[in-house]
């Protein structure tokens, strides 16, 4: 009973106080507050189950957050007062790179003189940037070596030149890449893998491990890797000294291309490396190696799953081996590397 009535009190009470406060506060205050608690009801009655504040909303806050500063925090529920003030200090970087636009920075040249640096060093192929520059000193145009160097003369491409992406695109079906990554076993061991990849389809046609690597056993595993004369045209790989120096001559043999990648230039051979990504992300760093037999036989499992039932973004979500699309019977599932990857395929 003394309960119920201590729980009447408070009802009752608690507005009553809350009129009483109300008539020491400024007008202003009042005015800020019922302006904060219309907007917040606003957000609430949206349709949106979870609604999203838009554009205006911020602006909003921000405003009165500058206001407001000593209540506005007491009366917001529907963001954090952190939100509020991340908001404000991307409005000042917003409101800085707008003051800080182009139209503050140097002139651009004009198009007498971007024609006469291109003139320049058409005319002169011997002449640096910085000999360019004093040529025009001596006219009495202050050009920078930056720009000498963007709008100097550069000798056309020969015909018969393509660019990598090219390449890439018109050679598609026949270009395999090489690659070796590094395994670490549970003994400290060191165990290096080699595989043979298609540019085509993304599919791993060979793949073996070794504890060290050779130019020999490398050609071998090449060999093993074209049964029947299946060869590729072009072979993509890094300059590692383990792969040889007279592999492009045994390839040459076979009529195929050896192509060397640059220095540092790892997304020259982007499918390779892109294949190394996924097996350590969604294989090695999940398990611990204790051999090379246990490696061996965990890659086997992974390149099977790999090839026939991992879906690709670049092939439309299609398995390097096209899958086939079965709509009828019950829905069966495989585990695969001891529960790592499930694949789901229909009952016979």
């Amino acid at each position: 009973m003394i309960y119920n009535r201590v729980v009447l009190c408070r009802w009752y009470l608690l507005p009553v106080l809350g009129v009483l406060v109300a008539l020491f506060r400024s007008h202003r205050d009042l005015l800020l507050e019922n302006a904060v608690l219309r907007h917040q009801l606003q957000v609430a009655l949206r349709t949106n189950p979870r609604p999203r504040l838009r554009q205006g909303d911020r602006i909003l806050w921000v405003w009165l957050s500058r206001l407001w500063p000593g209540g506005w925090q007491q009366h917001l529920s529907i963001v954090q007062p952190a939100t509020v003030i991340s908001w404000h200090r991307k409005g000042w970087r917003l409101y800085w790179t707008w003051k800080s636009r182009i139209r503050l920075g140097r002139p651009r040249l004009s198009a007498e003189v971007r024609e006469l640096i291109a003139e320049m060093s058409r005319d002169n192929p011997l002449w640096g940037t910085e000999r360019i520059r004093g040529e025009m000193l001596k006219l009495g145009i202050v050009v920078s070596n930056r720009s000498i160097r963007r709008y100097r003369w550069r000798r056309p491409r020969p015909g018969g030149t393509q660019s990598w992406r090219t390449f890439l695109v018109n050679e598609l079906r026949g270009i395999w890449a090489a690659d070796l990554c590094v395994v670490q076993t549970l003994g400290f061991r060191t165990l290096y893998v080699l595989f043979f990849i298609t540019h085509a389809r993304r599919e791993v046609v060979h793949l073996n491990v070794t504890a060290s690597p050779t130019a020999a056993w490398i050609w071998q595993q090449f060999i093993n890797a074209t049964p029947l004369g299946k060869l590729p045209t072009h072979l993509i790989h890094d300059r590692d000294a383990v792969f040889g120096h007279d592999l492009a001559g045994r390839l040459k043999r076979l009529s195929v291309t050896d192509i060397r990648t640059p220095v540092r230039a790892p997304n020259a051979n982007s499918i390779a490396e892109r294949f190394v990504r996924t097996l350590r992300q969604e294989c090695l760093d999940h398990i611990i190696i204790v051999n090379d037999r246990h490696l061996v036989r965990v890659l086997q499992e992974f390149v099977e799953y790999y090839n026939q039932h991992r879906p690709h973004r670049s092939l439309h979500l299609d398995a390097p081996q096209p899958l086939t699309v079965v709509s009828e019977g019950s829905v069966v599932t495989r585990s695969v590397l001891g529960g790592l990857h499930h694949v789901y395929g229909r009952a016979a």
